[in-house]
């Protein structure tokens, strides 16, 4: 599957702050939109994205919750 994203518009949205992201080095936020949700990191906000379809991120989140 592949998720094509404008990047115009990644300044418009709504990103969320990890609570677990501790003392501020190891920052991700969330951004999410109908069908895929972003990650980035929070210290950067021009840092590369990473784009999951709604199963991938689900698995992402049962992977961490298992750690």
């Amino acid at each position: 599957m592949s998720i094509e994203i404008n990047h115009s518009v990644l300044g418009t949205l709504r990103w969320r702050k990890s609570t677990h992201s501790g003392d501020g080095t190891q920052c991700v936020e969330a951004a999410f939109l109908q069908g895929a949700t972003l990650l980035r990191d929070s210290k950067l906000e021009a840092s590369p994205v990473q784009v999951f379809a709604p199963e991938s991120w689900t698995a992402l989140l049962d992977e961490l919750k298992s750690l």
